[in-house]
């Protein structure tokens, strides 16, 4: 996932210390495809990849496996992710689950099934950015937070079970940085649109349109927050690949710890007015609001 982010900024940093690395993107047309080509060394390959198909996966690990077989792989970087849909689980669409699992668990998955053998035989390092949206419910986030907490989940089992092949497997939750199309209002508004389209009528009676608009509208201001600088996860992804001795689980980015605190410690409705007043405090939806039901009395 070095299209952008946290996987562009990783692949420069570790082509600027020596390594080699093989950094996959969406598009090998990108601008941040384009952008690696001409900042790295003539070591790093770039290779297109696209998470959701087999075919491309098995191509990509055709071409490392040809080109580490007799020295093993270092390290691999689970960094690609994907989210579109900021709404409550009833109003995200299924296919948003699926492609949610997708793309940030079962790509994830099988490139890191596939890439074990040449992991084994040097000892290496998995690191996979995850997010604690994986460990606590954020409001409107059901469908990548499902998805990145099946991610994390298989990740700690291959921590566990890789340890007598001396492999070393540590977890990156990052806070809210500024990445891709995270922080594009114009983004998050069509993606608006297109989920207004799709929603059935009843739900979206049930819920008003001004609901979604809310959400969307609270996204947006949430979005200013979010840091540009993304040196610290950069360096948390370095120090899982090269420290003697990770640690299993990183978390760079401010107001984490007072975050995982009261996710920990503290009863569940406190927990669930944290994370509201921190990301989402989405308003009552329309058929529970004191108007709509004056209005059915009257009618």
């Amino acid at each position: 996932g070095c299209d952008s982010g946290f996987g562009q900024a990783t692949a420069r940093h570790l082509d600027i210390m020596g390594f080699r690395v093989f950094a996959s993107v969406l598009d090998l047309q990108s601008p941040g495809a384009q952008e690696l080509r001409q900042s790295c060394s003539p070591r790093l390959t770039l290779l297109q990849m696209d998470l959701t198909k087999t075919d491309d996966i098995q191509r990509v690990l055709q071409h490392i496996q040809a080109h580490t077989n007799s020295t093993g792989l270092w390290g691999l970087v689970n960094n690609a992710g994907f989210n579109d849909t900021i709404a409550d689980a009833e109003l995200s669409p299924l296919g948003k689950f699926r492609t949610c699992m997708e793309v940030n668990f079962f790509g994830s998955l099988e490139l890191t099934k596939g890439l074990l053998p040449l992991l084994r035989s040097a000892g290496g390092r998995i690191v996979t950015v995850s997010s604690p949206a994986g460990d606590m419910p954020f409001p409107c986030l059901a469908a990548y937070g499902a998805s990145k907490a099946a991610l994390s989940l298989v990740m700690d089992t291959f921590r566990s079970e890789l340890q007598p092949w001396g492999i070393k497997v540590s977890l990156i939750l990052p806070g809210y940085y500024k990445t891709g199309t995270t922080c594009d209002p114009a983004f998050w508004n069509l993606q608006k649109q297109q989920l207004l389209a799709s929603l059935p009528q009843e739900l979206l009676q049930a819920y008003g349109e001004d609901y979604v608009e809310e959400i969307n509208q609270q996204f947006i201001q949430f979005m200013k927050v979010a840091v540009e600088d993304l040196s610290a996860v950069v360096n948390s992804i370095t120090d899982g690949l090269l420290a003697a001795n990770p640690a299993v689980r990183y978390y760079p980015g401010q107001g984490l710890g007072i975050m995982y605190f009261i996710h920990r410690y503290l009863p569940y409705f406190v927990r669930d007015l944290f994370l509201k007043g921190f990301f989402i405090n989405p308003k009552l939806p329309r058929a529970l609001r004191r108007e709509h039901h004056n209005d059915v009395k009257k009618a």
